[in-house]
């Protein structure tokens, strides 16, 4: 794609509606290459390589905006606030969360629909959406059982807590009982997550180990009949149709003979995903534990009746919006539409125990 003409090349020159735009380009990639700059420097390896080749191709992105501008390229200007506030996240945050937003921004890229941006260009952003999509995977997975169960238990700590003191105070029992309900609440809860959670990663895992193929199986494979074995039966139960599996047993075999070393299974790889229960019960404890004080911190306060109850409400709703938003940018999901839905539950369970404390009006002892 050719570039519209300048001033000096013999044209009318950019008008200033483009001369607008190309500058904001400018800027976004000026932008987007430093939070890749930033976020390599956190990482090492690979993952730095990789970033570090993404920040290089919008080098090149701003090369073709300042060639546009010419003498209208200087002080373009801080970009977009979105990619300015990613890289001021790059720079103070962890890096999945980053690398999901990031995410975000290159899928919201406009160069297919921008006539002065050549097609490579547009092709570039869509790769460079796709890598971007990897990395952030790759942090998931190592992450997920932990951030699954603070999820899960900050969650269950907002919502449970507060139906508990919203029924209870419904009932018409005083603000200490409800206080006493809800710090019994709190105890109660915190100790069944962490430890629910901590019981289901660990049984999880002895699962998976189940499941993992024995390490030391390869050192029988020397005393193997080449002629007459079961171990392309081995590979037949792992999913290899019977030729395919015949073949590489006889190639395993064959490796063997010659002396070469053939890969062990990677059992680590299979636990990648759980994590650890220690961390995951400590990590469910704690968050069900800051979820579910948010309902009380009105009665821990001193404050009493409605204006408590519409206080604890108030916080919870804005707790369930934050948590839900968190957990649409990490999932790659619309953070709105998760962070309305989180509070839709929540508040739909509150209000369905606080009628029942109305209509029930029951005394705690």
């Amino acid at each position: 794609m050719s570039a519209p003409p300048r001033s000096g090349d013999g044209g009318t020159g950019p008008t200033r509606e483009q001369i607008r735009r190309w500058r904001r380009y400018l800027a976004d990639e000026r932008a987007e290459g430093a939070v890749y700059r930033h976020l390599a420097a956190r990482r090492d390896g690979e993952e730095r390589e990789i970033l570090l080749g993404l920040a290089e191709a919008e080098l090149r992105h701003e090369q073709h905006w300042r060639e546009l501008l010419g003498e209208h390229a200087a002080d373009p200007g801080k970009g977009e606030l979105g990619t300015r506030l990613l890289g001021w996240f790059a720079r103070r945050f962890g890096w999945v969360f980053v690398l999901a937003l990031a995410q975000h921004a290159e899928a919201r890229s406009g160069y297919e629909a921008e006539a002065d941006a050549t097609d490579a260009m547009a092709a570039d952003e869509r790769v460079h959406g796709e890598v971007v999509r990897a990395l952030a995977a790759r942090g998931r997975a190592r992450m997920s059982g932990t951030f699954r169960a603070a999820v899960f238990g900050m969650n269950d700590g907002l919502v449970s807590n507060l139906a508990l003191v919203l029924g209870v105070g419904a009932s018409g029992v005083g603000s200490a009982a409800v206080l006493v309900a809800g710090v019994a609440g709190l105890l109660a809860g915190a100790l069944s997550m962490g430890a629910g959670e901590y019981v289901s990663v660990r049984s999880q895992r002895e699962l998976l180990a189940a499941s993992v193929p024995d390490e030391h199986a390869h050192e029988s494979l020397p005393a193997l009949d080449v002629d007459a074995n079961e171990l392309a039966l081995v590979y037949r139960a792992r999913g290899m149709d019977a030729d395919e599996a015949t073949e590489h047993a006889a190639a395993v075999i064959a490796q063997v003979r010659a002396g070469q070393a053939v890969p062990r299974p990677d059992a680590a790889r299979s636990y990648e995903e759980v994590g650890s229960g220690w961390a995951a019960g400590l990590s469910s404890f704690c968050f069900f534990a800051s979820g579910a004080v948010i309902p009380i911190l009105p009665f821990l306060l001193g404050m009493t009746g409605n204006a408590a109850i519409l206080l604890a409400a108030g916080l919870v709703g804005i707790a369930l919006l934050s948590t839900g938003a968190i957990v649409g940018v990490l999932s790659g999901g619309p953070a709105l539409r998760r962070a309305l839905r989180q509070l839709g539950i929540g508040y739909g369970a509150a209000a369905i125990t606080y009628a029942l404390g109305l209509l029930f009006g029951t005394t705690v002892v």
